[in-house]
């Protein structure tokens, strides 16, 4: 998976909609993917010439780490843009800016990542990046077999990811 240039997309968005800038939720350190999406949310900034806040760090993948997260968003009425490092993490920032008060995407507009089954379900509906996992599997199976017949390594391609748009995202409200 192209998990920089997921990132990168998912920041793009939010950027191109109007946002001052845009903080991340991280995935938990040690982990490659939370490496590559670190990376490509910072050089979208970088490249943009937006500010680069401090990430929210967590310890694992779960909406429950979004949700301590997003407490601590909910506090600081400038954020306006979040990308989290998965579509649970999102539901867990959803749910306690919700309960703080903070509208979603009236007052933040949030991103997911992967593009889980139930991210269309989430109220409002997720925007996330779509990682197609039936591909990559297909890919490393075709792979392996080729392998197996005596055909010399080859990189595997990184699959594409896509951004999908949903209600979770919007223009930033005016400053007053």
């Amino acid at each position: 998976m192209d998990d920089v240039l997921g990132a990168q997309l998912a920041t793009r968005h939010l950027l191109d909609l109007g946002h001052e800038t845009v903080w991340h939720v991280a995935g938990p350190p040690g982990w490659t993917a939370s490496e590559a999406r670190r990376s490509g949310w910072l050089s979208e900034l970088g490249d943009r010439g937006r500010p680069m806040n401090p990430e929210f760090a967590t310890t694992d993948w779960t909406a429950e780490s979004g949700y301590r997260a997003g407490l601590r968003i909910a506090q600081n009425p400038s954020i306006t843009a979040v990308l989290a490092a998965n579509d649970a993490m999102a539901l867990g920032v959803m749910k306690a800016l919700t309960e703080k008060g903070r509208s979603v995407p009236a007052d933040v507009s949030v991103v997911g990542f992967d593009d889980m089954s139930e991210a269309r379900y989430f109220q409002p509906g997720l925007t996330t990046i779509r990682l197609d996992f039936d591909e990559v599997g297909r890919v490393a199976v075709e792979r392996l077999l080729h392998l197996m017949g005596g055909e010399p390594a080859e990189l595997i391609p990184a699959i594409t990811p896509e951004l999908i748009v949903r209600e979770s995202t919007a223009t930033p409200r005016p400053q007053a």
